[in-house]
């Protein structure tokens, strides 16, 4: 374990699209204050993990686990920012985010309105569990896995969004014998549909080979 613990890199307000188009009344210093609210979270538990000694969270957990803590600290604390747009209360229901007072105690089960968010390490091919209407937005990271013995620290790299038809997911299925979860992919045009609309992209990150 380093001597000093590894901070997350701060954003860049210049790295921000403010001619991006997003719903429901988002704004672009909306998803920055959100994405800097993690960058803070962050820094302040790996602090306090190194005081003990204990690894780094994105270090300790499984990628699949620490990529879902990220995007549910988006879904948790981007509504504080705007108050158009509530954390969709029904469990495990679709999309995320919804818009405020739509439904019943601010809880569906799958609705057409609303943000889906998802975090990843990857910078596309993402995936989704159904092809479906639905207005996408990613945050893109760079972060250590477990598997890693180089420290580096966490940064955002790329934060896109557009509403996606299904035409614009390739299904996967699974056969008879799998048992691996169904999933849709994001395809090449609905790819190039959310690079149209970037909201977030770091000027000075280098992927790492």
């Amino acid at each position: 374990m380093s001597e000093r613990p590894v901070i997350p890199i701060a954003l860049d307000a210049s790295d921000f699209n403010q001619s991006a188009s997003l719903p429901y009344g988002l704004q672009t210093n909306h998803v920055y204050s959100a994405m800097n609210d993690f960058l803070i979270f962050l820094g302040f538990v790996n602090s306090q993990l190194h005081t003990r000694q204990i690894e780094r969270l994105e270090s300790m957990l499984m990628p699949a686990n620490f990529s879902s803590i990220v995007g549910e600290f988006m879904c948790s604390t981007i509504p504080k920012y705007c108050s158009n747009i509530v954390k969709n209360r029904y469990h495990n229901g679709h999309p995320d985010l919804i818009p405020a007072t739509l439904f019943p105690n601010d809880a569906v089960q799958h609705g057409p309105h609303g943000i889906e968010i998802k975090a990843s390490r990857y910078l596309r091919a993402w995936q989704g569990h159904n092809p479906e209407d639905v207005w996408l937005m990613v945050f893109a990271f760079d972060s250590n896995r477990p598997k890693d013995v180089m420290p580096r620290p966490f940064r955002f790299v790329k934060v896109v969004g557009a509403k996606l038809s299904k035409d614009d997911w390739l299904f996967s299925g699974r056969s008879d014998t799998s048992r691996r979860t169904i999933t849709a992919s994001v395809t090449e045009l609905g790819y190039q549909k959310m690079m149209a609309n970037w909201i977030y992209q770091s000027s000075s990150f280098q992927q790492i080979k």
